[in-house]
């Protein structure tokens, strides 16, 4: 079994505990050895289907730690949004512009009011966009967590749900192109992420909204110049029955 077919099987596991009550808000996952031997895949599978996990706001990894369920505020569902993207075509462009609306502040807030453990959290995800350049898939992966976290540590729980929920949409949508990014646009990336974490760090609020809007609009500039996916060819397939089936 491939790669993708462990990590769905461990977002499966999970989902299952979660559905029979022995995963709860709060509470810590079995570690990445235990996990592997229940599910009976690797520690690698673990670890990608953990961080699909917390990309989709389900777990959370606490420095030092483990991962546990998280058990603040839930988070919104993208669903509703989603449905609204596909009623009304979002562009890229729109996404992007609500998200500068979202994030640039909340870098600010994120500079004023980080923990040191927030802190710890983007050191660990902008050390994770260094190191997985070469898997534009989990690449998304630390990315999405790193701006989640960002969030996070702004300290508003209104920023931090609407921040997720926008995030869940976009990383639902990108991750059938990730692998269309370049090696530069990835370095590129994890370099901008590198600048708005230690903005943060240096508790300077002006340079992170600045290293934060700065990011997002050249991330956009970036994904507008990658070629269109090809389209699936189920498309055309679906629509000549159904004219069919109205004559």
């Amino acid at each position: 079994m491939g790669t993708e077919g462990s990590t769905d099987q461990v977002v499966s596991f999970v989902r299952a505990l979660i559905d029979r009550g022995r995963l709860r808000p709060g509470d810590r996952l079995p570690a990445e050895r235990e996990l592997a031997t229940q599910i009976g895949v690797s520690r690698p599978s673990v670890r990608a289907g953990l961080h699909a996990l917390a990309a989709m706001g389900v777990v959370r990894s606490r420095h030092g730690s483990g991962t546990y369920i998280p058990d603040g505020p839930p988070l919104l569902g993208s669903e509703p949004l989603s449905f609204l993207a596909a009623l009304h075509g979002f562009t890229r462009d729109e996404m992007y512009e609500a998200r500068r609306i979202l994030e640039t502040e909340a870098a600010g807030l994120a500079a004023e009011r980080a923990s040191s453990e927030h802190l710890a959290t983007l050191a660990e995800e902008v050390a994770g966009l260094f190191a997985n350049r070469d898997n534009p898939n989990l690449f998304l992966v630390h990315d999405i967590n790193f701006h989640r976290s960002v969030a996070e540590a702004a300290r508003n729980a209104i920023v931090g749900a609407l921040v997720g929920m926008v995030s869940a949409l976009y990383y639902e949508r990108r991750r059938e192109t990730a692998a269309l990014a370049s090696d530069r646009d990835l370095r590129d990336a994890a370099e901008a992420h590198r600048r708005i974490y230690q903005a943060i760090r240096a508790r300077d609020a002006e340079a992170a909204r600045r290293a934060m809007n700065e990011h997002l609009l050249q991330a956009a500039r970036y994904q507008a110049q990658e070629p269109a996916p090809p389209e699936p060819s189920v498309k055309v397939e679906t629509r000549v029955p159904h004219r069919r089936r109205l004559k």
